[in-house]
């Protein structure tokens, strides 16, 4: 008795899908759109990068998704103990704490072993499933039971579990104590023995994102990232919490048996990630979030870090500026005893370099072009240093002078303000407007699709660097929203989906590919703009050879899309008149139970979905 509406766009929309993906590459005609969304990161030594796009995999043509009516098979496990679900406490009641917790996936799966997936039940126990025939499905078996009595901690958050390698497993029990457990060949009952090598206090309680093993030298070690949010008592924006992933290395030193930790370096954000993962070797960490995470130091000392916040806030700026239509005015404070010979300025067309008596003051790259032969500067009273700068492309307005520099403050005078205001006063006038086809028609978000409305928010991806641990590549992900991760290759960094205009596509992360660092390995027609209609989806996830991906809601039902398929019989458009070659099936499953969903997962051939006292199976593709 559900309604769906099939998605489809004419000619002109679709033939104007290229040159949405061509534009994400030219980075400077997205300077404006980057700031205004307020997601630029400014990194000195950090190389803005962009995703390319392979065009073979887009289907400019694609038709839309049919509903198919054809059942799924859905098989029920009743658990033996409920789910080990931790509700989020009253002093847990930000977005963040929701978006890291509230929304956590407890199914796990194991993406070293086929249709293997794991949750922790109230008692404590690892219980694992694995399945080899649908039609003959066993109980799900205890694998590891935790040594913490779970229920004496009131501050605990759920426990979390990542498959580190085919014999390693990192394990957290929600109260900060990390295990590190080798599982021998996990799969095969007779050599399947799960034994702690590792287990130690790490402070707050936390959440395990990622983990791999290394053998370097024949020292085996074992990396794994770990979330934690915490409250900044000095920090007065905002909700005062901050998001703190920690890279812990763990490594077996001395030949002996004994794992210690030997490295430890914590990034501080103001967000969740929506995606963070170790690289393969090691050798760096890459992160996808709304805001921009740094490094500090693990054993930075409080009142030193007091010190710095105090200093933030009452320090002067370096610069104050001031623009018109032509030119831009920069003004700097110099102290007394500089002369004009001490004065060190470099224009270029895009670029500005100031030093004084050979120390850097100011440099880096401009918003805009500026005329570099018309720029001129002086010194006044050897106090200040006035710049002058003429602006190639008149009536244009930089929303900064030079990109990432946040030393500078832009002084607007009386009439600039006056002019902004007059301009944007159709938008935000409580009057309305008796005539508004006839002059300066005020924005009417009716217009646009709810599936079409912009994303305020803009992401940004950013690769850190494991020695030095500064970031070495950024991508602004401007309106690609992202979507969801999976792991393709378990020997490789897990994949991320992005939305792309109408599409999602899949990347798949190369560190050792410094040039061509991510690459497009799969597409899925029009699921960006499917997914934005669906306002209760909870989890997201696609196959890992992506010939499908689901999504579910919070509650009982369960979309599937399908990649287009060759057609058995003869199909016209009834528009074009052409014959269509191949259809891509929507179908939707709806689950026997009114427990919301706490966990889901998809495989080549099954969907995994958990619920409180269940654990649902549904065949998605025979094994052919």
């Amino acid at each position: 008795g559900i309604l769906f509406r099939s998605v489809f766009w004419d000619g002109n929309h679709a033939a104007s899908r290229p040159g949405f993906y061509e534009c994400s590459a030219d980075l400077s005609t997205r300077a404006l759109l980057i700031f205004t969304l307020g997601t630029w990161i400014a990194m000195e030594v950090a190389a803005n990068c962009s995703l390319r796009v392979k065009r073979p995999l887009l289907d400019p043509r694609f038709e839309g998704y049919k509903l198919s009516l054809e059942p799924l098979p859905c098989y029920q496990l009743e658990l033996d103990a409920a789910v080990a679900e931790v509700k989020l406490r009253d002093d847990q009641y930000t977005l963040e704490h929701m978006h890291a917790f509230g929304m956590y996936n407890y199914l796990h799966c194991d993406s070293w072993f086929q249709d293997s997936v794991y949750y922790i039940d109230n008692l404590g126990r690892i219980m694992n499933l694995t399945v080899m025939l649908d039609t003959a499905l066993g109980k799900p078996r205890e694998v590891f039971r935790l040594p913490t009595d779970l229920a004496a901690y009131d501050t605990r958050l759920c426990a979390s579990v990542h498959f580190t390698s085919s014999t390693w497993v990192a394990l957290s029990d929600g109260t900060g104590r990390l295990y590190l457990i080798v599982t021998g060949e996990r799969g095969n009952s007779d050599s399947e023995k799960w034994e702690i090598m590792f287990n130690e206090e790490l402070g707050d309680p936390f959440i395990i994102i990622h983990s791999i093993s290394l053998l370097k030298a024949e020292e085996h070690s074992i990396a794994t990232l770990l979330l934690r949010i915490e409250k900044e008592e000095l920090d007065m924006k905002g909700s005062g919490f901050y998001v703190s992933l920690e890279w812990v290395t763990i490594s077996k030193k001395n030949k002996g048996n004994k794992y210690e930790i030997i490295k430890r370096d914590i990034l501080r954000g103001k967000s969740v990630p929506h995606y963070a993962a170790i690289e393969s070797d090691g050798n760096g960490l890459m992160v996808v979030s709304y805001k921009s995470f740094t490094f500090v130091q693990v054993d930075q000392d409080l009142e030193e870090n007091k010190d710095e916040i105090m200093s933030e806030k009452i320090k002067e700026p370096l610069y104050y500026w001031q623009q018109t239509e032509d030119d831009l005015t920069v003004t700097i404070r110099l102290s007394e005893d500089n002369t004009k010979e001490d004065i060190q300025v470099q224009f270029l067309p895009d670029r500005i370099n100031i030093a004084v008596k050979g120390q850097r003051l100011l440099e880096g790259n401009l918003y805009s072009s500026v005329d570099h032969e018309s720029s001129t500067w002086i010194m006044k009273d050897n106090n200040s240093l006035e710049i002058s700068l003429i602006k190639k492309n008149e009536g244009l307005t930089w929303p900064e002078l030079v990109v990432g520099d946040k030393q500078g403050e832009l002084v607007r005078d009386s009439a600039q303000c006056a002019a902004i205001a007059e301009r944007l006063m159709h938008l935000t006038s409580e009057e309305l407007n008796p005539n508004p086809d006839k002059e300066k028609p005020p924005c009417n978000a009716q217009e646009l699709e709810e599936c079409d409305i912009f994303f305020e928010e803009s992401s940004s991806l950013c690769r850190f660097d494991g020695i030095t641990l500064k970031t070495t590549h950024v991508v602004n992900l401007g309106s690609n929203q992202y979507l969801f991760s999976v792991i393709v290759d378990p020997k490789e960094m897990p994949c991320f989906c992005l939305r792309h205009d109408v599409d999602a596509l899949l990347w798949q992360p190369h560190s050792s590919k410094q040039d061509d660092m991510w690459e497009h390995i799969a597409t899925f027609n029009a699921l960006g703009y499917v997914q934005a209609s669906k306002r209760d989806k909870k989890f997201f996830a696609c196959a890992p050879n992506h010939s499908y991906a689901a999504l579910c809601e919070c509650l009982r039902r369960v979309f599937i899309y399908r990649q287009p398929t060759p057609m058995s019989t003869v199909l016209y458009n009834r528009k074009e008149g052409r014959q269509i070659g191949q259809v891509a099936k929507q179908q939707v499953a709806s689950i026997e139970t009114n427990d919301p969903i706490l966990g889901f997962q998809a495989t080549n051939e099954r969907l995994f979905v958990l619920t409180t006292k269940n654990l649902f199976l549904i065949k998605v593709n025979t094994e052919n």
